[in-house]
C-alpha cells in the first residue's frame, strides 16, 4: 500500500518537474494536478483498489485538463 502511494506521488512529480524546463501551460498543470488528486480520491473510495486508483486518475486528469483549458482561454 505504501509503495502505491509513493509511486502515485513520485511519478507525477517527476513528470511535472521534467516539464519545468519550459513553462507548463495551465492545461498541463490542471491535468497533472487532477490526475494526482483523482488517483488519491479513487484509491480512498475503493479501499486501495488498483482499478479505482487508475479510474480516479484518468477522470481527474480529464477534468483537470478541461478546467486548465478554460483558464487558458480566459487570459
Amino acid at each position: 500500500m505504501q509503495r502505491k502511494i509513493a509511486l502515485m506521488v513520485v511519478v507525477p512529480a517527476a513528470l511535472f518537474l521534467s516539464a519545468c524546463s519550459s513553462n507548463p501551460s495551465k492545461q498541463d498543470i490542471g491535468t497533472v494536478t487532477g490526475a494526482v488528486v483523482g488517483g488519491v480520491v479513487g484509491s480512498s473510495l475503493t479501499y486501495g483498489s488498483t482499478a479505482g486508483t487508475v479510474a480516479g486518475a484518468v477522470a481527474g486528469g480529464y477534468v483537470g485538463r478541461v478546467v486548465g483549458r478554460d483558464l487558458e482561454r480566459k487570459k
